[in-house]
């Protein structure tokens, strides 16, 4: 199976960009972020006409997450299903996939370490790792992966320094990424890659790509039930190139039966 996970921040304005890049690398599993649609307005057809299944949960201009499918899509959840009350925000669609239960996650971006939304992101982590344990079991096989707005550890800065006090590399953010491991994901990327300046975003100012300024915030968390089994990772900078291309690079893997 190959997966891959992309914040296309728009999938209205990046559609033609994403078809294109299906029919060139096939993955098996898409999973997207930022659609910045409503239900009624995701292209489907345009997916079905490509050989995939869709879910979709968006709520407009904002946000949005849905996961694509070649290899099955059953047993659709989304948002939390934790018991709390519903997220106002669509960040989080799960699926089975090819025998692989499969969450699209668009975490909150923080904004900055005393703004309201920071506060709602650690919360919004700590909710992710309730539902987990109410619905998974780190035995099994899952893969929680996207935009997650949160550098694991300073490999993942092009410059920490630049980043101290900012949000995306706070220890309490960092630290619900580690709770999220305990529970038992792995970081699939660096179980094949430990060195650093490897970027999956770049801001669109002041020629940041071009120049190495980024952030990995695109993850592939899995089980080792999964992980074990990943052979193969990178993240495909060629998609942040070209003409409009969106901010974030997609992210693969290639995963054994």
């Amino acid at each position: 199976m190959r997966l891959a996970t992309w914040n296309v921040n728009s999938l209205r304005a990046r559609l033609p960009r994403v078809e294109e890049w299906i029919n060139d690398v096939r993955p098996d599993v898409l999973c997207l972020q930022e659609t910045k649609l409503a239900e009624d307005a995701f292209p489907h057809l345009a997916f079905e006409q490509l050989g995939y299944e869709c879910v979709h949960h968006g709520q407009g201009q904002w946000n949005g997450v849905a996961i694509v499918s070649r290899v099955g899509l059953v047993d659709v959840v989304r948002g939390f299903a934790d018991g709390g009350d519903p997220d106002p925000e669509a960040r989080l669609v799960t699926a089975t996939c090819g025998g692989i239960r499969v969450s699209s996650v668009y975490v909150p971006n923080g904004r900055s370490l005393d703004n309201d939304h920071y506060v709602y992101k650690l919360a919004w982590m700590k909710r992710l790792l309730a539902h987990l344990r109410a619905n998974e079991s780190a035995d099994s096989s899952v893969i929680v992966t996207g935009d997650f707005n949160i550098a694991p550890d300073d490999r993942d800065v092009y410059d920490p320094a630049r980043f101290v006090g900012a949000t995306h590399v706070s220890q309490p953010e960092r630290d619900s990424l580690g709770e999220l491991e305990t529970w038992g994901l792995v970081d699939v990327f660096r179980r094949h890659h430990d060195e650093g300046g490897l970027y999956s975003w770049w801001d669109y100012r002041s020629g940041d790509f071009h120049q190495g300024r980024g952030l990995r915030i695109d993850l592939i968390l899995a089980t080792e039930a999964v992980a074990r089994r990943s052979r193969w990772t990178i993240v495909d900078r060629n998609a942040r190139k070209g003409q409009q291309p969106s901010d974030h690079a997609p992210v693969l893997v290639d995963i054994d039966d």
